[in-house]
């Protein structure tokens, strides 16, 4: 059973240099796939995102070192895709700290069950991506600062924090994902997406 609570560490106690990550990408993503037999592509990139959020969120630092960008698809790691596509995968030693692993539970968790095309529709309504996407035209990929994420994630996760609402879990996020057209989900939303989520399960009351 993965852990659907929030991580939580002091910041500064977690061993890692501030703003430096040393885990690659593909093991967080050898991880995942361990962890859900059968991951396609697009859904994999979209849990690392949100593993990067997250854990940026919590304890100030990334989880890998590998940068995300803004596709047509949403937020993908670009090194990590085009490394996998030319079987140019490195091999990897590294080892996984508890602080590590907690986010990856809790984002199973929470994002899991979502489809591949789920988690696009729902990081396209996200401020990361949107702000990167104003500069990026189609078939092009656009950077997103990890300050960007750290920040976005911040807010969303204080927000819940402050909520008597528990956060939306995977099925009442495919609910409410079905009714979104695809075309307005890149249209501005509130800044967090999961407040239009809480929203539309209170209405439901």
């Amino acid at each position: 059973m993965f852990d659907a609570a929030r991580p939580t560490h002091p910041r500064g106690e977690t061993g890692y240099s501030p703003g430096v990550a040393f885990v690659s990408a593909h093991v967080i993503a050898e991880e995942l796939r361990r962890r859900l037999p059968g991951l396609g592509k697009k859904k994999q990139h979209k849990l690392l995102y949100y593993c990067q959020g997250h854990h940026l969120a919590t304890f100030g630092e990334p989880m890998f070192r590998e940068t995300i960008s803004a596709w047509d698809m949403g937020p993908v790691v670009g090194q990590l895709w085009y490394e996998e596509r030319t079987g140019e995968v490195p091999m990897n030693l590294e080892e996984l700290d508890e602080a590590t692993l907690n986010t990856i539970g809790y984002v199973i968790s929470r994002y899991g069950a979502l489809s591949g095309a789920d988690l696009e529709h729902l990081t396209h309504s996200e401020a990361p991506w949107r702000e990167a996407n104003r500069s990026r035209r189609p078939g092009e990929s656009v950077r997103i600062p990890n300050e960007s994420i750290r920040s976005y994630f911040e807010v969303a996760d204080e927000d819940e924090g402050d909520s008597q609402t528990p956060p939306p879990d995977s099925h009442a996020v495919t609910t409410w994902l079905k009714d979104v057209n695809p075309r307005h989900a890149q249209q501005s939303r509130p800044r967090d997406s999961i407040e239009a989520l809480r929203r539309f399960l209170s209405a439901g009351d």
